[in-house]
């Protein structure tokens, strides 16, 4: 076994749904995996996303199957909560591009203050 310096990070998303089946949308855990993650420890962390994993391609290729396209975020929600969904969703952290998005307000107008 090697030596675990870091604690394994939850696989977590942001899409904290349930389907049929009781799996998270996003992440593919079940809810006792969802709740009791920080009480796991490393070994148990990592058997549970080798699940996550398995379940889905057995997800993957039963929609190939059935030839359902899978729906993307954006067509699960409609059009008026994209923006506030984009914002709202955690970044991977398996991606490298990890830049923080950040809003600018130009149409504040200091002029009516007094010094």
């Amino acid at each position: 076994m090697q030596l675990e310096f870091f604690d394994v990070p939850s696989p977590c998303i942001g899409i904290c749904q349930a389907d049929k089946k009781g799996y998270c949308l996003g992440c593919l855990r079940t809810r006792v995996e969802r709740q009791t993650w920080k009480d796991y420890s490393n070994d148990d962390k990592q058997k549970v996303i080798k699940l996550c994993i398995q379940r889905k391609k057995r997800k993957a290729k039963r929609n190939e199957q059935e030839q359902i396209p899978t729906k993307s975020v954006e067509q699960v929600f409609d059009n008026s909560f994209d923006e506030k969904l984009s914002e709202s969703l955690q970044p991977s952290l398996l991606e490298s591009d990890n830049k923080v998005k950040t809003k600018q307000n130009n149409d504040m107008d200091f002029g009516d203050f007094e010094l």
